[in-house]
This record gives structure tokens, C-alpha cells and sequence, in this order.
């Protein structure tokens, strides 16, 4: 007597009859499809044995079932995309929800490279320079008026050239007497320092920090002998051709401040009424 071949899971014979294999194991057909068939996103029935399985992110479809959502034209064997789950061929994603290019207007086809600044977007053909009308690329550029320059053309129109080095300035730089310099340019005359973000000053239209301007050209304070800028605000005293701080005219035998006070004079030496009485 001939073995027995039955189905896995209802025991009914498969003599005769078509049957699928699951891990070694024989099922008649009606059980297959019960236990493990795939069930259609689209129609909700389950893909038989008989049927193409087409499957994407773990989701199914029946051959006929796999349509764009938007024409209904099948994506068998098509490249296609996917928005809030929904199948799209190529030309109605594109549509719907592709960039649009800048220059040309045109779609920006998914999957193709484009270029985006600023919330727009270009194909990569498209993004040229304004001037010499070569691709950008991944190169730097600057952007002016709403377009969009290389480096080398945008300087040659636009960058102002430093007084000094008589290169472009394309970032920052710093005006003086209403000319541009490159901050690394605009130097104190005597010590050669950076003067960009410090106070300076000038004389005869040359730019000095002001320690260098105070060493130079201050006048002297007759008291203490260091220079007296009157930069800034700060004030000094000024009688027959000497200077003094406001803080050191003082006193020379008691020390009291002499500002706004009359005062003698005996020798080089300044002294308040009481004290210069008995001179």
C-alpha cells in the first residue's frame, strides 16, 4: 500500500491535486494561501499562489493592483516613487511634488541632482554664474540681486580693491577717509598692529593706535612726564606752554588739586595760594 501524502495542516490528501512547499512541508493549496498569502494593499485580498506578489516596504500587491494612485497606469517593472504611501509613477510625482527650477521653470525630476540656496532650487545645468554663465557646482559663489556670481566674476565686477594691497575685498574690510582696506591691511603706521575693532587716530593721513600717536606727538605731562593723548574726551591743563593731567595738577607742597583754583608759580614748580604766600 502506497504512503500517504497529505496536506500539512488540513491532513487531506494531495494526490492528484496542487500543493506548495513551506519549509519541507506540503500544503494543499486552499491552506497555503490561508496561512500565509500576502493581502493586497490595494484590493484587500490575499495574493493566491497563482498570482505575481509585488512588494515594497513590506507592503504587497497583486500585479493588476500595482497602479500609480493619480493616472492609474501599472508601475510593473517601472521606476516609481511613494508620498504619504501612495504609489506615483515618475511624471505625476514629478507634478505633484518635484522642485521646480529656478532658471528654467522646469521640473526638477526625482532622483536627478539639483542645487538649492535660499529655498530654491535648480537643476544643476542651470546654476551658473550670472557673468561668465559657467556651471557653479560645489564651488563658492555670492550671491548679488537675486543672482548668482563665482568668486573670480564676482570680483572682477563688484569687490572694491583694498587701498593697500590693491587685491578684491570680498568679505568685511574697513573704510577709511573713504577708502576701502582689507582689515589685515589697515595697520598703525608706527607698530604695524591690526587697527580694525581698536580705538585710533591720525595725523597728517596716516593712521595711528593710540599709543603709538601718544608716544609720537603727545605733549608731555609736566608733573608726571607721560603723554597726554586728549583723546576721547579727557582733559588736561594747559598754562605757558605746559600740560598737565587734570590729575596731577596739583600742589607741589601739599598736594591738593589746583583745578579751577587759582594758583603761583614759583620756578617750574605750580602751588596753591596758602602755600605760595610766603614766597
Amino acid at each position: 500500500m502506497a504512503e500517504r501524502y497529505d496536506c500539512h495542516y488540513c491532513k487531506e490528501s494531495l494526490y492528484g491535486k496542487k500543493y506548495v512547499l513551506r519549509e519541507e512541508n506540503p500544503y494543499c493549496v486552499k491552506c497555503y494561501e490561508s496561512l500565509y498569502s500576502n493581502t493586497c494593499e490595494e484590493c484587500k485580498k490575499p495574493i493566491g499562489c497563482n498570482s505575481r506578489d509585488l512588494s515594497h516596504k513590506d507592503r504587497h500587491w497583486h500585479e493588476d493592483c500595482f497602479h500609480c494612485f493619480k493616472c492609474s497606469r501599472s508601475l510593473v517593472d517601472k521606476p516609481f516613487s511613494t508620498k504619504d504611501e501612495q504609489l506615483l509613477c515618475t511624471e505625476c510625482y514629478s507634478n505633484e511634488y518635484s522642485s521646480k527650477c529656478y532658471e528654467c521653470k522646469k521640473t526638477i525630476m526625482p532622483g536627478s541632482r539639483k542645487m538649492e540656496h535660499k529655498g530654491n532650487s535648480w537643476h544643476e545645468t542651470c546654476f551658473t554664474c550670472q557673468r561668465c554663465q559657467q556651471p557653479i557646482g560645489t564651488k563658492s559663489f555670492i550671491p548679488k540681486d537675486n543672482n548668482n556670481y563665482c568668486v573670480p566674476c564676482y570680483e572682477k565686477q563688484f569687490a572694491m580693491q583694498c587701498v593697500h594691497c590693491k587685491k578684491p575685498i570680498t568679505t568685511g574690510g574697513v573704510t577709511y577717509r573713504e577708502q576701502p582696506w582689507h582689515k589685515e591691511c589697515f595697520l598703525c603706521t608706527g607698530c604695524k598692529q591690526q587697527l580694525s575693532g581698536q580705538r585710533f587716530t591720525s595725523r597728517d593721513d596716516f593712521a595711528y593706535c593710540l599709543n603709538c600717536f601718544c608716544n609720537l606727538y603727545a605733549k608731555k605731562c609736566a608733573s608726571c612726564t607721560t603723554p597726554i593723548s586728549g583723546l576721547g574726551g579727557s582733559k588736561y591743563i594747559s598754562f605757558e606752554e605746559r600740560q598737565w593731567h587734570n590729575d596731577c595738577f596739583n600742589c607741589k607742597k601739599c598736594s591738593v588739586s589746583l583745578v579751577g583754583r587759582g594758583f603761583l608759580t614759583e620756578r617750574d614748580d605750580i602751588l596753591c595760594p596758602e602755600c605760595g604766600k610766603d614766597i
